[in-house]
């Protein structure tokens, strides 16, 4: 029996006929096919690539319990240039205030966070503080704990957004893309939390709504430290 579907067919190229496999037919397809994918894959990469920070990019250390976030990029989606940023050590540092060990103490001016140790020691984190105008002090407790934290924006906060045309979700679920990182500790009955985030560079300045800003290696590392309970003060 013959094959029809192997048989050559007649191409016109040029004015003059030239007999192609179908086999070759099919392989240039295939071929074509494969090119337009990889075309395909590699464009929503590249506007990812250079839009910016994306926290998907991520790795989860299992050993040390601990998210690795990237380095920042050096522009913004928008175009700016933003400064070089690196990560501060948390350390160990002298402490000479007297609380009860497992307190903490943030230093708003310093944007510093310090974890009682005891002896006369603290542990030393970089820390994010609020912006001029929504800075505050006062003395609470870790009144709850939240990993992945859902993200409910206060209507205050969202009000004041949308007057600048920021116009923010009601709500955001745990995760990655959320705001408030990988861990957050609600500080008494207030709307303030001390908290990761997706914007690691942002941490050691002060441009918060009020909350205290870490780093999501820094906050982990705390959250597990912290019990609910413990007593916490906020400083200028």
């Amino acid at each position: 029996m013959i094959r029809l579907a192997n048989l050559p067919v007649p191409v016109s190229v040029a004015e003059r006929k030239v007999l192609v496999s179908p086999r070759f037919i099919r392989r240039l397809c295939a071929s074509v096919l494969i090119a337009a994918t990889l075309i395909a894959a590699m464009a929503p990469a590249q506007a990812q690539s250079n839009s910016g920070y994306d926290p998907r990019s991520w790795t989860y250390d299992p050993a040390r319990n601990v998210l690795v976030s990237p380095a920042a990029p050096d522009q913004t989606s928008d175009g700016e240039i933003r400064p070089e940023w690196s990560a501060i050590p948390r350390e160990i540092v002298r402490f000479s205030v007297s609380q009860p060990k497992g307190s903490i103490v943030i230093n708003t001016t310093e944007r510093r966070l310090y974890y009682i140790l005891g002896n006369g020691r603290a542990l030393r984190y970089t820390v994010g503080v609020g912006k001029e105008g929504l800075e505050w002090s006062g003395r609470a407790t870790i009144s709850s704990k939240k990993n992945w934290p859902d993200w409910r924006p206060p209507a205050e906060m969202r009000s004041r957004e949308a007057a600048k045309g920021r116009f923010l979700p009601a709500h955001v679920e745990g995760g990655p893309n959320n705001p408030l990182g990988a861990r957050a500790l609600y500080i008494g009955n207030t709307l303030y939390r001390v908290h990761g985030t997706n914007q690691p560079w942002t941490v050691g300045q002060a441009n918060s709504s009020g909350c205290i800003r870490m780093t999501n290696e820094d906050v982990i590392d705390l959250y597990d430290r912290v019990k609910i309970g413990a007593q916490i003060i906020v400083r200028h």
